[in-house]
Formats: structure tokens, C-alpha cells, sequence
């Protein structure tokens, strides 16, 4: 694969990681949204089984399929990335992807990609709707990475987008489908925004694109349950940073008619 840059597994530790994933978005402008896995026991043999299983659930944007970044660590987060590349011009698929680590994948290592899937993204400037690619950022932590690392961030974990992608804006959703219902609005874009959203067939169409992004994250997670050994226990969670139970705001909007 092109772009690769390498280092021992011993190589010099440094006070903060730095990853080919690191976005562009000044996250403090909005809330990002998270999907965690936890498996049963992983073990030397079952790595690279395991991680095609969940690489080969994951899905494409149509016009940008396979992964654009690696990043593969050892030890811990502070260590510097054995392997770091740059996919973009020629994107891998799972299995090249999966192979491409060979020896490299152990019980301690941490595996960082970059991938992207087709959502419904909505312009409160124009209030249009286009559908396009967005940015999944993808984590596989083996068990033995950072003593455990992945017992609270789960031995697979996305980084899913924007919140909004998935609830709304303006709390619009979620509350019986009347924009009358929302909270109050706390600047000026959230008060315009309502307004236009006061048109029923406007609200329609905004809560049926949302609820498509949330059918399509679904549909993922029905995928990775039916196709990993998904602890029976801990399972797969979703959560995001400005809601106190995300997955239950998604079920009220996904039901609201």
C-alpha cells in the first residue's frame, strides 16, 4: 500500500499521540456521536478473523468505498505508530486491509482507520437536503493494548459524525413531531430554523431524512451483532456528547410518525 511511514515496535515514546485521523471540524461547534463493541475472549489466532468480521460490516459511502487512513499502535497511546498511511489514492478493502498487517497485529496492538458512508445532511441555510459522503473515524483496541484500554472504550469503536446527523437541530425532534414542543431557541439560526420547520411539509421531510440516517446506523449495528461474537453482556452502546441517553432519543425519533 502507498504512503507508509514505519517504526519499531519499541520506538520512542512522545507526551501525546498524533493521528492521521485527526479531523478538521473544531469539535467545540458541535456534539459527535459514538458507537462502542465489546466481544467475547479475543485471542492471537482470532485477531485478524475478528477485525475482517467488523472491517467487512462497515458501510461504504457509493462513491467513496474502502479505507482512506491507517494508523496501526503497539503498547499504548503514547507510543509512537508503528505504521501510519495514506490510503486516499488507492483505498483498501477489509481483507487487503487485514492482510496488509500481517505479523504486525498482535494482542497488543491498536488499529486507527479512516472510512466513509452515505448520510443525509441537511443546509439550515438553505434548507436543502443533500446526501453525501461523511467521515467515520473507526478504533479496534486488542485486548492486551494499553493494559485493557478496551474494557471502557470497547474492543471496537466509531466515532460516528455529528450528533445532529442522527437527532436534529434545535431539539426539534424526538418531542411528538411539533416544532411548537421544541425547546426554546438560544440564538438567532435556531429561531429561523424553527420557523421554517413550522411548515408542515417541511418538518415532514426533515424528520424522514433524519430517520434514514438513523435506519442506516441501525441496519450497521444489526449487521456487527449477527456477524461478530458480541459479549452477550455488554454488547454494543451508543452515546454522544450532548445527549444523556442517546440511544433512546434515536428510538423516540426513529417511532415518532
Amino acid at each position: 500500500m502507498p504512503g507508509a511511514a514505519c517504526a519499531s515496535r519499541s520506538g520512542a515514546r512522545r507526551p501525546a499521540p498524533c493521528s492521521l485521523l485527526q479531523n478538521s471540524y473544531n469539535v467545540g461547534v458541535s456534539n459527535r456521536a459514538y458507537l462502542k463493541v465489546w466481544c467475547r475472549e479475543i485471542t492471537q489466532p482470532g485477531l485478524g478473523p475478528v477485525l475482517l468480521n467488523f472491517l467487512s460490516t462497515v458501510p461504504f459511502s457509493r462513491t467513496r468505498p474502502g479505507f482512506t487512513q491507517l494508523v496501526l499502535r503497539a503498547v499504548d497511546l503514547a507510543e509512537t505508530p508503528l505504521l501510519e498511511r495514506d490510503l486516499r489514492s488507492a483505498p483498501a478493502q477489509p481483507a487487503e486491509l487485514v492482510e496488509s498487517l500481517g505479523e504486525s497485529l498482535q494482542m497488543d496492538s491498536a488499529v486507527e482507520l479512516e472510512a466513509w458512508w452515505d448520510l443525509w445532511v441537511f443546509d439550515p441555510a438553505d434548507g436543502l437536503w443533500t446526501e453525501r459522503p461523511e467521515r467515520l473515524e473507526l478504533f479496534f483496541y486488542a485486548p492486551e493494548f494499553e493494559d485493557g484500554f478496551w474494557r471502557d472504550a470497547g474492543h471496537f469503536s466509531a466515532d460516528l459524525g455529528f450528533e445532529h446527523l442522527f437527532t436534529g437541530h434545535a431539539g426539534l425532534l424526538g418531542n411528538g413531531g411539533s416544532s411548537s414542543a421544541a425547546p426554546a431557541p438560544r440564538h438567532p439560526a435556531e429561531e429561523e430554523f424553527l420557523r421554517r420547520m413550522s411548515d408542515p411539509e417541511k418538518l415532514r421531510e426533515y424528520a424522514g431524512r433524519t430517520r434514514e440516517n438513523i435506519r442506516r446506523l441501525q441496519a450497521w449495528m444489526e449487521r456487527i451483532a449477527q456477524d461478530l461474537p458480541v459479549d452477550p453482556g455488554r454488547g454494543l452502546a451508543l452515546s454522544s456528547e450532548g445527549e444523556e441517553d442517546f440511544e433512546a432519543r434515536l428510538d423516540a425519533i426513529a417511532t415518532q410518525e
